[in-house]
This record gives structure tokens, sequence and C-alpha cells, in this order.
């Protein structure tokens, strides 16, 4: 197959950046995406050039590492592929391929197709775990879960926080992401105890990033390669209203004594 990559290049994240054609006269239709790059970068460095940065690791469509933007379509145009696993036997000879990295005030570019996803950290950091002691793993049957909830859980927990929602999203909102990351846990029982405050405070850090506000279009979901369903961000707003309204009562409860208010008052 004869190709044309056009692949953004910028040096570092204040270099201005632009794009770059190099076409290919002998890609095989069974390379991946990624091993196409790795063959444009060996013929590169033999000519003395710089490689072509980009982020990769398992390339299992595991990990999410990888990720950049092919012809304006997060992944390319297989969906609930990563572009690790995506073959170059879905292209056309002679055809030319745009190739960006993620967009998004949020995702600092680095170099090249590499940017700085770190909010992700943050959002997880922020209680995107279960911090109460479980114990020893019990038996399988100990705690019965049924199975829509399992289902439920295991569809959330399969993302892999690869980044291509907010690349899609017209508002770079990470809904999607943190709608996925509550509600894998908040479904479950050993979730439950810290199921509130985990929405508050993961929502929260969201919201002091630079992702955009959500408006239900559906891209996210369109582009993810795990195909997270759009109801995660119900749970996710679900939960942090409950959260949220809990947290005021509490607050309320705490401030009452000081300012002078009877135990039969009314608020």
């Amino acid at each position: 197959m004869k190709l044309t990559l056009k692949i953004w290049r910028q040096k570092g994240p204040k270099d201005k950046g632009s794009f770059i054609d190099y076409p290919m006269n002998d890609v095989s239709p069974e390379m991946s995406m990624l091993e196409c790059l790795d063959v444009l970068n060996e013929s590169l460095i033999e000519r003395g050039e710089e490689p072509v940065a980009f982020e990769h690791d398992c390339r299992e469509g595991i990990c999410g590492s990888c990720g950049f933007m092919i012809n304006g379509i997060a992944h390319g145009p297989l969906p609930a592929t990563t572009v690790c696993q995506l073959t170059m036997r879905h292209f056309k000879d002679g055809q030319e391929l745009v190739i960006e990295p993620w967009r998004a005030a949020a995702f600092p570019q680095i170099k090249d197709l590499v940017v700085d996803r770190r909010a992700f950290d943050r959002i997880i950091a922020s209680g995107g775990y279960v911090s109460v002691s479980t114990g020893n793993a019990p038996d399988g049957n100990t705690i019965p879960v049924g199975k829509e909830i399992a289902d439920r859980a295991m569809d959330a927990a399969a993302c892999i926080g690869c980044g291509a929602c907010v690349a899609a999203c017209p508002n770079a909102a990470a809904a999607l992401f943190t709608g996925a990351k509550i509600a894998h846990l908040s479904v479950l029982p050993q979730g439950e105890v810290e199921r509130d405050h985990r929405a508050v405070n993961m929502v929260a850090q969201m919201n002091t990033e630079s992702f955009g506000g959500c408006t239900n279009i559906g891209e996210c979901t369109g582009v993810c390669p795990k195909e997270i369903p759009l109801e995660v961000i119900a749970t996710m707003n679900r939960d942090y209203i409950r959260g949220s309204w809990k947290k005021r009562d509490n607050e309320v409860k705490t401030i009452a004594p000081v300012v002078g208010w009877g135990a039969g008052s009314k608020l």
C-alpha cells in the first residue's frame, strides 16, 4: 500500500507546530497504526531526522497510553478500536491520513502526538478508589451481587483512560471518563460506604481542571474504544446531587448549635 501520513510535528509546548507530509510506499495491510509509525521513525532515524513522538505501552488495547486523531476521528475510523489495534487494511491505497494529537486545554501539548493527561490522574486521586478496610479477600459468593449490577460495574470499569472522549467532545468535557470511574465503584457493595463523597470530590476535581461542561452530545461514547455507555454520566450526576445534599445537611447540623438554633428548630 501507498499512503501519505500528514503528521502534526511540534518540538515542545512553547514551540509552533505544523503538519508535515510523509509519503510511505510499502505499507503492509497487516501493520497496526503504531507499527506504521515505527517503520516511519526507522526511516527518519536513518536519514538523521527527529522521529515522531507518540505514546504507547501494551499495544493490546488495554493500557490506554496510545491515542490520537486520524482524519478528525479519535482512534481512527473503526469503532471500538484503539490506534494500536487499528490495522492499515482499513484504509485505501493512496489515501492521505491526517494525524494529530488530542486537542483539549486540559491536555497540554508536550511533543508531536504526545499530550499531558495527568488531569485524569488527579481526578482518580481525588476519590476513584475504595479506602475502607475490606479485610481479606472473601469467597466469590460471600457478597451476593446480581448479574445486572455486575454487568453495569464491568461495563464502566472497562474505561482505559485514553482521553478519546475528551478529544471528541465539542466542549472537551471529561464527564464520560469521570462517570465511568465513579459508576464502576458506586454500584457495588464495596464502594457504597464512600459513594457520596467520592462523587462530590471527583466532580469537584474535574471542575477545577480545564475540562468543559457536558451537554450530552454523545460524541464521547461514539469514539470510546471500550464503548462506555452514556448512562455512566447519569450515575455520576445522581451520586453528585445526592452527595452534595448530604454534605450540605451535615454542614447545617454542625453549624446549628453555634448560631443558637434549638433542638426543635426547623430549617
